[in-house]
């Protein structure tokens, strides 16, 4: 079960990352087209389209590589708890992340980076709410491998890098742990009164 679990969450993940790599490679070829039509213009009707689109574009290959690897590997730890809750946290992140800088970025923002970090602050909180000692061993190994991102939550005015979407998209992810905390089974007494 776990194998084949392992197989569908790397297979899913990897084929995110690829529609990454393919939407950059056609941003590329047209001029960079895509980021005019579908990044996040913070404030700007025009600009929300961005909040569902934006993640997929990146402004270069070291921002999409920078993407790519923590994007494998924490999709593929979140994954590894099954299909729904992977989307959730995906969503979640994804979600809250551009939400965020629509509502308080600082100009067009585009990238995944904003879903790395919901990821990664899904992966650290989720074992603490369900109060799972694996989990929060896994949490500990993810914290030592991409604990530094952290950084990335703290604005760094005259940067072209969005800690607004680094900070919504933790947010989404601690918000998608507490959305997915695992409810304790009734006890006898506790069904009896229902």
């Amino acid at each position: 079960m776990l194998a084949h679990r392992a197989r569908t969450g790397l297979l899913t993940v990897g084929i995110l990352v690829a529609v990454l790599w393919a939407v950059f490679f056609v941003n590329l070829l047209t001029g960079h087209v895509l980021t005019g039509h579908f990044a996040i213009e913070p404030r700007r009707v025009r600009g929300l389209d961005g909040i569902l689109f934006a993640p997929l574009l990146h402004g270069g290959l070291p921002h999409l590589v920078s993407n790519s690897l923590p994007l494998l590997v924490l999709g593929f730890l979140t994954f590894l708890d099954g299909l729904r809750r992977f989307v959730v946290a995906l969503g979640t992140s994804w979600l809250v992340s551009g939400l965020g800088v629509w509502i308080l970025g600082g100009g067009l923002t585009i990238g995944a980076s904003g879903v790395v970090f919901g990821l990664f602050a899904y992966l650290i909180a989720r074992g603490f709410y369900n109060r799972n000692v694996l989990q929060i061993l896994l949490a500990g190994v993810v914290f030592l491998a991409y604990g530094s991102i952290l950084w990335g939550v703290l604005p760094v005015f005259g940067s072209n890098i969005s800690w607004q979407a680094h900070l919504f998209g933790a947010i989404g992810g601690v918000a998608a742990a507490l959305i997915l905390k695992r409810r304790p089974a009734p006890s006898g007494a506790d069904r009896l009164l229902r």
